[in-house]
């Protein structure tokens, strides 16, 4: 501990002295009342102060409520994963046929049998499930599970290590028709330009199926029924075909946003119009052999379209001929088309706009009950309640404003927290009742926060059960089991920096979460998280999928944040520099909440003189009074 000494020969200690009021009580009585102290707070004095036996006890106070087991929302544990990078047997084509049941010939040119003892993998980047399968992308390897009722989660595959860096990470667990079998399964990977597609059979062995290239760097990777889709904001598209085999690329205009719409992949671009692809039956033209694609609506102002989303409603199933589309644009302005039975020969109507961002609109999601938008100013959230008539979205009331309010999120620049790819807000559970936020403040935290899309209240708060950082995660439904009555449950799969993977039941936190009425991180948790980073190497995230906006409105959209020491000039002139306790600014918040102590104050000191005053006008001894 440093002896500065004043003029006066007094030490001076730069600490809270506030807190020294208990440590000083502990060295003379060795107790400690932990309800009138903030107990995280004090434990770090206590470790400034070296004194051992205050800090054990603190610890063991603050580890109450903490289990390596986790809270009743913990559902499970995986370990992290191994490469298998020494021992990676390749089979030729020779052997093809009695290794895969395949004829020869086919492009399943080897199988990978992954063996070998485990190593580090690092940190995991991206978590993305499909049915009751996840795939955990590592640096260079991607790792598949499947959770069955009887066994619980099982590590089924482990991709051969690869020579870069995966950036994207698709799955496919339910691969219908084909020459690929009913039972096999699916996962790709891409990084730059390049896209790796392997076919898992049922005994975990994967068949590398082919490497493919987009030419341009890949960044949306993902699966339309068994057709797998690569996109680049450039314009292009790639499309691999589960019947055909063949891979193909196709230039369309510089791509911002999409979505899928059964076996139709919907493209929002650069030019203000919508575009869809119908890639279950890819439609080559044989003049030239493209896909083809078709121009669905034109916004009316031609903005860009940065986010878009469909939503099926039963008649879609029916007719076909019935489609709700939400979408925002690049100058922050939200709209919905709908196209009606009886305007199928004059494409989608538009049916509502709203003008309430200022910032390029980055996510929207329309769902059976709301309408929900988020923009680039630090994630800004707005909800909207939906009015539906026999499930179709309907004017009478239409839709009403519900709520605002912000996700707060920041990134490491230097990517050390994670890949953008693998910590996306959300919102999620497109199809559920109640849709989620999950808010990840700051890239080396082991802490997030669920919040409802519709009010912005917490659902519940998640912390790692091994004090690891989350470096990645994921909300998926997973299939309920063959029991009568049993219905999928919502979880939150979280990855982390030691590679390991942890879930969580939101389906039991959702049931919980009428009883708690907390919107996202208090002010004290939010300056507690804050504390942990510095603010000078992070940015607010950019959700945009388009670079070209990216890079436009990279200025506005990256908030950098540096702190600056301030000298409090007022106490020195006052002769208040050799204090005793050194203080600088007081917030916004501390001034706030002083304030209004002092108005609370007051009000009572009036209160009890009035009180007084009928006291003395009310008896019998006034005069003498």
């Amino acid at each position: 501990i440093s002896t500065l000494k004043d003029e006066t020969g007094a030490i001076f200690i730069d600490r809270d002295p506030s807190l020294f009021a208990p440590i000083l009580n502990f060295l003379r009585t060795k107790e400690l009342h932990p309800r009138s102290i903030e107990v995280h707070l004090l434990m770090h004095e206590a470790e400034f102060y070296g004194i051992t036996p205050l800090v054990r006890k603190l610890q063991l106070c603050d580890e109450l409520d903490r289990s390596s087991c986790g809270n009743v929302l913990f559902n499970g544990y995986l370990p992290p994963a191994g490469t298998n990078r020494d021992r990676v047997i390749t089979v030729k084509a020779a052997t093809e046929e009695k290794v895969t049941g395949l004829p020869s010939g086919n492009i399943l040119n080897h199988v990978i049998c992954c063996l070998g003892p485990v190593s580090d993998p690092g940190m995991v980047r991206i978590v993305c499930g499909h049915h009751n399968w996840i795939a955990v992308a590592y640096a260079q390897f991607v790792v598949c599970y499947r959770v069955k009722e009887s066994t619980g989660w099982q590590q089924v595959f482990t991709s051969p290590r690869l020579d870069w860096v995966i950036d994207r990470v698709a799955l496919n667990a339910k691969v219908m028709g084909g020459s690929l079998g009913d039972n096999d399964k699916m996962v790709a990977v891409a990084s730059g330009t390049e896209i790796i597609l392997w076919a898992i059979c049922p005994d975990g062995n994967g068949s590398e199926i082919g490497v493919f290239s987009l030419n341009v760097p890949v960044e949306a990777l993902f699966f339309v029924g068994n057709q797998l889709i690569a996109t680049s904001h450039t314009g292009k598209v790639g499309v691999w075909n589960a019947v055909t085999k063949h891979w193909q690329n196709q230039d369309v205009v510089p791509i911002n946003s999409y979505d899928t719409a059964g076996s139709f992949l919907i493209l929002g671009c650069n030019n203000g119009s919508i575009y869809y692809i119908d890639v279950q039956k890819f439609p080559l033209r044989m003049k030239d052999n493209d896909l083809l694609v078709t121009e669905l609506y034109r916004d009316p102002t031609e903005d860009a379209i940065t986010a878009l989303s469909v939503y099926l409603t039963p008649k879609t199933s029916d007719s076909g001929n019935w489609i709700e589309i939400a979408y925002g644009t690049s100058s922050g302005t939200v709209r919905v088309i709908v196209q009606h039975p009886e305007t199928v020969g004059s494409g989608p109507q538009l049916f509502q706009t709203f003008s309430v961002h200022r910032s390029p609109v980055t996510k929207i999601m329309l769902s059976e009950k709301h309408l929900i938008s988020v923009c680039a100013d630090n994630n800004h959230v707005r909800t909207w309640t939906v009015t539906r008539f026999r499930g179709m979205i309907s004017t009478q009331p239409g839709s009403t404003p519900l709520t605002s309010f912000k996700i707060l999120s920041l990134d490491d620049i230097d990517g050390h927290g994670g890949c953008a790819a693998g910590t996306e807000i959300g919102p999620y559970g497109e199809r559920d009742e109640q849709q989620v936020f999950i808010q990840r403040v700051v890239p080396d935290t082991d802490k997030l926060y669920v919040r409802l899309s519709s009010n912005g209240k917490r659902v519940c708060e998640v912390r790692s059960v091994d004090g690891t950082s989350i470096t990645a995660f994921v909300v998926h439904e997973c299939e309920g089991s063959s029991r009568i009555g049993s219905r999928p449950r919502r979880y939150l799969f979280s990855g982390h920096s030691n590679g390991s993977i942890q879930m969580w039941d939101l389906t039991t936190a959702m049931e919980i979460a009428g009883k708690v009425d907390i919107k996202g991180p208090t002010e004290e948790e939010l300056l507690e998280l804050l504390d942990q980073c510095d603010l000078a190497l992070t940015r607010t995230p950019d959700m945009s999928p388009a670079a070209s906006l990216t890079h436009s409105s990279r200025n506005s959209m990256c908030r950098y944040t540096h702190l600056r020491p301030h000298a409090d000039q007022s106490l020195q002139n006052r002769g208040m520099k050799n204090h005793r306790y050194r203080t600088g600014f007081l917030s916004s918040e501390t001034y706030c909440s002083l304030y209004s102590k002092y108005v609370f104050f007051l009000t009572q000191l009036m209160s009890r003189t009035h009180d007084i005053l009928v006291l003395i006008y009310t008896s019998p001894e006034k005069n003498h009074l």
